[in-house]
């Protein structure tokens, strides 16, 4: 049976919640960003899985634990009004441990394509790191970088996720 399903995969700090310059797991300092739920809204109502994809290495610098992941997690789904079909994190960090999780390589992409039985051409990633487009290339989804954090030359680049929506939904 051919895949015929698709789906946003979404990197989580800087696309869905506020960047904190450090790491995020607190769920008092986990802030969803504007316009992130209506986001969510339109793609679902296209037909889009949605599928968080996320590295969180202080699991392994023992800075937080797979459960504060979770609180932080559930925060983002009741935000966004459980509109989330999949959450999937990388717990690993290359000075710790390796991982085929953790993004640039492409597992947790993987994971969600076997799952939802999607077809990677009607996929796409949407991340803040060339790393998420790294991942989403070797998955063979469609990327799109947004904000201006990091300084490296990718298109399409938008200013957010309400951006990327617009253009995924465009296309």
């Amino acid at each position: 049976m051919p895949a015929t399903n698709k789906a946003v995969f979404l990197d989580r700090d800087g696309v869905l919640n506020h960047e904190i310059g450090d790491y995020v797991w607190q769920p008092d300092k986990f802030v969803v960003m504007e316009g992130v739920p209506e986001s969510l809204a339109q793609l679902k109502q296209a037909g889009y899985y949605l599928i968080v994809v996320t590295n969180q290495a202080g699991i392994a610098k023992g800075l937080y634990t797979a459960a504060d992941v979770r609180a932080c997690h559930a925060k983002l789904q009741a935000a966004c009004g459980n509109l989330l079909d999949a959450l999937y994190f990388a717990p690993a960090h290359p000075s710790v441990s390796e991982s085929l999780l953790r993004k640039p390589d492409s597992l947790m992409l993987e994971k969600g394509l076997a799952r939802f039985h999607l077809d990677p051409a009607q996929c796409w990633m949407v991340g803040d790191r060339y790393r998420d487009m790294e991942a989403g290339r070797k998955a063979g989804v469609r990327s799109i970088l947004v904000g201006e954090e990091e300084v490296v030359q990718y298109q399409p680049r938008v200013k957010d996720l309400p951006a990327a929506v617009q253009l995924i939904l465009s296309s």
